[in-house]
């Protein structure tokens, strides 16, 4: 159908400006000292803007958020952290119109490492034109641009030598030269033919894995208010976490309410197994590293939890006990048998965090050592930080969790699997962990979905996400690296 060549801010993405997506950055390659910086710079960037000299408010937010900054540290966040907020601000009537084309070009000021992953991969572009960050030859960014921002439309121009592109999309306001180049242009807002029907269109493709620790895009409002309550949020975590290792499971539910804490319970938890018979197996969707202490709390007895790959810090400050698996099949089912002989356990077979309403494949392990099977289905909302993370250190998970204001936990208990749902009736294993997997994904709304951990941690951190036993030493230098960015 031809060739469309689009802004984004303004036209793919509803915000015109992009000063948030620089704020992320700032926040999540650096730390709260380039954050705090660049939010006082606020005031500046608009008055240049307010002044008509956008190119030079540009240059500014693009210097604070990146001088000094690993390009690679960069590339990380563009490609684990901003596509979840670019896909948060898409206006879909933009969108319609652009993915009807079949020649796709988006054109941005901001610079192209930051959005070339998502602009490709989620709303299938096939070339991105933007500015691009000066690097230097030990890899790190200058905070400077290589070429003048007016020069982004002579590419548009180059890239369509042979033939105009059929339309142009953007906005009334803009500054980009491109739109006299395209036969045909358009303006938000946008109003769509009638005859392009959804189900003709191509979708954006959904953001499964995200990472980051803030949970909104930090607005100039939102980054003040992070930044106000961070001292306070530290404050309360410090005691939610000593109150919760105190006191005994049956009292935290109470307590939790007092400190801003919410559970809601749906179901009929099942009652403690009696003493000489096999314990029940909890089977959970996995959203953070609390789950099993939640699932706990709710069972009034401290339930037993495996783990795949958590720190030492994160095991020390669990007020359940851990049982550590090695991804060796045989070595972690004769665990599993003997913790189940025990008494209940807890198990999430996804083995790692999903934030997005997807649930990643289950291992089917859990299927094959027991017929006492109770899916539970987890779910929690926070307010200002994600308490995960692929790409910075998991011990400080449960730190950032309790630093919400008022954390709120969803437990669902199923009925226990009927003995024709497992393995006991001849069905294999892996039949018995997808029927779970979608029972629990029909319970949440959640999408099932084929990804591993693997996947997740190759999207987010380019690895395979195995956490090892490290030195004391070597703990110490982690600690120190993680906190060193917030002095650059």
């Amino acid at each position: 159908m031809g060739s469309v060549v689009s802004e984004l801010e303004g036209t793919l993405l509803k915000d015109p400006h992009p000063f948030s997506y620089f704020m992320l950055v700032a926040f999540e390659a650096s730390g709260l000292i380039r954050f705090a910086l660049l939010l006082i710079f606020w005031p500046v960037i608009r008055l240049l803007e307010m002044l008509g000299m956008d190119d030079a408010g540009l240059k500014l937010m693009v210097f604070v958020a990146t001088a000094g900054l690993r390009v690679s540290e960069i590339e990380s966040v563009s490609r684990a952290v901003l596509p979840k907020f670019y896909m948060d601000d898409i206006d879909m009537k933009a969108w319609k119109v652009f993915s009807s084309y079949d020649k796709r070009v988006v054109v941005t000021k901001t610079p192209r490492i930051m959005v070339e992953r998502f602009v490709k991969e989620h709303l299938r572009a096939d070339k991105v034109i933007g500015s691009e960050l000066v690097e230097n030859r030990f890899g790190f960014a200058t905070g400077f641009l290589t070429s003048d921002i007016a020069s982004i439309s002579h590419r548009v121009a180059k890239l369509f030598i042979d033939e105009h592109p059929t339309l142009g999309l953007g906005r009334a306001t803009s500054s980009f030269q491109f739109f006299s180049l395209c036969k045909k242009q358009m303006l938000s807002p946008f109003i769509t033919s009638q005859n392009l029907h959804d189900q003709q269109l191509l979708r954006p493709l959904p953001v499964i894995f995200h990472d980051g620790r803030l949970v909104k895009r930090p607005t100039p409002s939102s980054a003040l208010l992070i930044l106000l309550w961070m001292p306070l949020g530290v404050l309360l975590a410090t005691i939610r976490i000593v109150v919760g290792q105190m006191l005994p499971m049956r009292a935290i539910p109470y307590m939790s309410r007092l400190f801003g804490g919410k559970i809601i319970v749906k179901g009929k938890p099942p009652p403690p197994v009696s003493s000489g018979s096999s314990g029940v197996l909890f089977v959970c969707t996995h959203r953070t590293l609390m789950d099993p202490v939640v699932l706990s709390t709710v069972l009034k007895r401290k339930t037993p939890a495996v783990t795949y790959s958590i720190s030492r810090l994160s095991e020390i400050l669990s007020p359940i006990p851990t049982v550590r698996l090695t991804r060796i099949r045989e070595v972690d089912a004769d665990k599993i048998k003997r913790e189940l002989a025990k008494g209940d356990l807890v198990v999430c077979p996804e083995g790692t965090t999903c934030r997005e309403p997807f649930l990643l494949r289950f291992s089917a392990l859990f299927a094959e050592l027991t017929n006492r099977i109770v899916p539970v289905a987890m779910n929690y909302r926070v307010g200002f930080f994600h308490a995960t993370t692929a790409r910075g250190w998991k011990a400080l998970d449960p730190i950032f969790f309790f630093m919400n204001p008022r954390p709120v936990y969803e437990v669902t208990f199923l009925n226990q699997l009927p003995a024709e749902a497992t393995c006991s009736s001849g069905k294999s294993p892996h039949d018995v962990a997808n029927y779970v997997q979608r029972i629990l994904a029909a319970t949440l709304g959640f999408e099932c979905t084929n990804f591993t951990r693997k996947d997740k941690y190759r999207v987010l951190a380019g690895n395979d996400g195995t956490v090892s036993r490290t030195s004391f030493v070597e703990q110490v230098k982690k600690v120190v690296s993680t906190f060193k960015p917030f002095f650059q």
